[in-house]
């Protein structure tokens, strides 16, 4: 099966903005969700991770948003290649403190404390003001919308619009070692069947008070919400790398045709591999070596310049955020209410 990766994609040479970002998860943060010993020491591969995309993503001369964790950027041990996310160009984001995708159960005080804590350890550590959210595990609740915008945010990047959420946390249950009650704590984790309802493209949350706050979702498969991250084409791709990039081209010209933009996420395993890592072996696609991968990024990143033009997640933020022409039509969402849209005034 054979995938065209060169020409152009869009009418009349115009091609739309497309956001890169990238979930900084640490080997400790994985084996902390699946309920793994050793995790309290917060054993990091960032030494060889963070160099080796950094790379990558220079020679596809890309620009992202890199969502740290907090902890990880209070750590002495991470600084060095913390520091390459500044240093290359690339903006930081905020993920958490201590990556709990069941931290939206703490109360509000609590859910303040982590958000604050990671947003000053990421500064720190990398000299970069983050002005935008990803909540671990796809997490989120009015209650940390509201923090957000206390604390002068500008846009969260959480939802995932997907009906596959609870399949995705009985896989992750039935390769762990969490007891009955870790798994109580952990429900939530990847959202409920309701999140495929969500709209695909980006959005504002009406908020308390009134006030608004843009959501940029990660984007799923228009009308289908099955996922078109880089992890799910990865999976894709063990039973033919055709098969994937011919899936993900004909994904990006839905998007075009739909007008949902794109979203595009990232994470440390798509880099990395089982001979590196053979403790995070059970994740889909571990199994396959990080030349395969490498790879395999570039191909996907030329088929997404067919029809988008990549940018980092902040950048797409602040280009949504301009009152002329923004890329998408931004529609409000009640944020207790109904999942009915209506335009922008």
């Amino acid at each position: 099966m054979s995938v065209q990766l060169n020409g152009n994609g869009g009418r009349n040479g115009f091609r739309p903005p497309a956001a890169i970002s990238f979930d900084l998860d640490n080997f400790w943060s994985y084996a902390k969700t699946h309920g793994d010993p050793g995790w309290e020491s917060y054993p990091s591969y960032f030494d060889v991770l963070l160099p080796r995309v950094c790379d990558l993503l220079d020679e596809e001369d890309l620009r992202i948003t890199f969502f740290i964790v907090g902890r990880d950027a209070s750590l002495s041990k991470n600084g060095k290649a913390l520091e390459l996310i500044a240093g290359r160009g690339h903006s930081a984001g905020n993920h958490s403190f201590n990556h709990e995708p069941w931290y939206t159960r703490n109360p509000r005080d609590r859910i303040a404390e982590e958000i604050d804590e990671a947003e000053r350890a990421v500064l720190n550590a990398t000299g970069l003001k983050t002005t935008g959210f990803r909540g671990p595990g796809f997490s989120w609740s009015p209650d940390v919308f509201d923090i957000l915008l206390d604390r002068g945010y500008t846009y969260d990047a959480t939802t995932l619009p997907s009906f596959l959420g609870p399949l995705g946390r009985l896989y992750y249950f039935t390769q762990s070692r969490l007891s009955s009650e870790q798994k109580e704590e952990r429900k939530i984790l990847f959202g409920g069947i309701g999140e495929g309802l969500r709209p695909l493209y980006p959005y504002v949350w009406l908020c308390s008070g009134e006030r608004r706050l843009l959501e940029i979702p990660v984007t799923t498969l228009p009308v289908f919400k099955v996922p078109v991250h880089l992890s799910y084409l990865l999976y894709l791709s063990r039973f033919g790398e055709g098969i994937a990039l011919s899936f993900f081209q004909q994904a990006l010209r839905l998007m075009r045709m739909t007008g949902s933009g794109l979203s595009f996420l990232l994470h440390p395993l798509d880099f990395l591999d089982a001979q590196r890592c053979p403790e995070l072996s059970f994740f889909p696609g571990m199994d396959l070596n990080e030349a395969f991968k490498a790879d395999f990024f570039s191909k996907v990143i030329r088929l997404i310049r067919r029809y988008f033009r990549p940018v980092s997640l902040d950048h797409y933020a602040r280009l949504l955020q301009r009152s002329d022409r923004p890329p998408v039509p931004l529609r409000t969402v009640p944020v207790g209410g109904s999942l009915r849209q209506k335009r922008e005034e």
